[in-house]
């Protein structure tokens, strides 16, 4: 952090130049973590809104780095052609335009093949200046264009240059045309931290009809994870949970005990996000289900081994005390190895690394120890029927 802010600092002022030092981050690709669509067909007005949605961005605590594509503009050369004189005097618009493009860019007439094999494009254009690589506005001096007749015609008789700006590129979105504001965030802020902050100025704003903005960046990531197919996937993989313990333990009292346990994990997932100040994000989702699968393994060996000492002839209430006490260490030294394993994971300021880990930990702590009460107790309410062997 203090290698990022040293160097931050060192080319703040960086001459002639914007340098952004950023850490490296994994995850879906996204153009910035806050990143602000504007909709609307008039350039000119996008232009006008967006230098606003800047302005909250600047004044919003947390982002850096803002960029409006808007601020810059880029110089075109226009070539106006006055269709009436030029059909006086007998000179066709296509062969202008092929004309300019002939004397700016070059025109591609075919292609060469050397002994090799290799192609290589024949483009002709108009000769350049000795040291001169791509054409200047020389290149619009003495240029004519041939009419029906054959007679050569002056450029500059039918048409006028000029220069005019526009932006360096127009995008579209649902067949809509947008510009968008992107912004990263400090250290130790989250994107979502700043919305909470930015998004009720925007809904301040006074957009004309037919205007609107929509977030992009981390918040619409976020939205097409928890889109249908990953709910379907998240359903799909309940059944196939379920199924397994039915294959395991053939009751629904048994099913249940182990299933009892998932609560206590959330209780602490949820605890260490709140802590370290983490939404509830996609990662963070993902820890949840990778935490309910460790969860239910821990569950597993608690019941199978109760069960294994009822079938052996134990009574109940003793068989759920020798279980506890025999597997609790077990559970305890897998859980420990688990946490110090995700402790580096944890440590990362990287967004979309460190709350998977939080919650695995959070998890892990407090389902560990509560389901030491409440296992036993759910195995005491309704013990699974099992046969003695003889």
């Amino acid at each position: 952090m203090e290698l990022l802010e040293n160097l931050r600092n060192q080319f703040k002022t960086f001459p002639y130049a914007k340098v952004e030092v950023k850490d490296f981050e994994q995850g879906p690709p996204i153009e910035a973590p806050i990143s602000i669509r504007i909709l609307g067909d008039n350039l000119d007005t996008l232009r006008s809104i967006s230098f606003q949605v800047e302005q909250i961005l600047r004044e919003s605590n947390g982002a850096i780095y803002i960029n409006n594509p808007l601020n810059t503009l880029k110089t075109d050369l226009k070539v106006t052609i006055d269709k009436e004189k030029a059909r006086t005097l007998g000179v066709f618009t296509a062969d202008i335009d092929k004309t300019v493009r002939l004397a700016v860019a070059g025109l591609e007439v075919g292609t060469y093949t050397d002994d090799k094999g290799d192609e290589f494009d024949i483009v002709v254009t108009s000769p350049k200046k000795k040291g001169e690589r791509f054409a200047s506005l020389d290149a619009f001096e003495n240029l004519f264009i041939n009419n029906a007749v054959g007679t050569p015609i002056s450029l500059s008789q039918m048409a006028s240059i000029g220069f005019e700006t526009s932006p360096t590129s127009i995008n579209h979105f649902n067949k809509n045309r947008f510009i968008k504001v992107n912004s990263s965030t400090q250290e130790g802020i989250l994107a979502n931290d700043v919305l909470k902050e930015v998004v009720p100025k925007l809904d301040k704003l006074k957009l004309p009809k037919g205007y609107s903005y929509k977030l992009s960046g981390e918040a619409e990531s976020e939205g097409d994870a928890f889109g249908g197919g990953f709910i379907t996937v998240i359903i799909l993989t309940v059944f196939l949970f379920i199924a397994v313990l039915i294959l395991q333990f053939k009751t629904f009292k048994g099913i249940l005990i182990v299933l009892s346990v998932i609560p206590l994990g959330i209780i602490g997932g949820v605890t260490m996000l709140w802590l370290s100040g983490n939404p509830l994000s996609f990662i963070a989702i993902i820890g949840f289900i990778g935490l309910a699968g460790i969860e239910v393994k821990n569950s597993i060996l608690l019941v199978d081994f109760t069960n294994q000492l009822r079938e052996e002839g134990m009574e109940l209430q003793k068989a759920i005390e020798q279980a506890g006490e025999l597997r609790f260490l077990p559970v305890v030294l897998t859980s420990l190895t688990a946490i110090g394993g995700l402790i580096p994971l944890a440590l990362n300021a990287n967004p979309l690394i460190s709350p998977l880990a939080l919650v695995l930990i959070g998890g892990l702590i407090s389902s560990t120890f509560l389901s030491r009460i409440v296992t036993p107790v759910m195995y005491k309410l309704i013990p699974p029927t099992i046969e003695v062997k003889n």
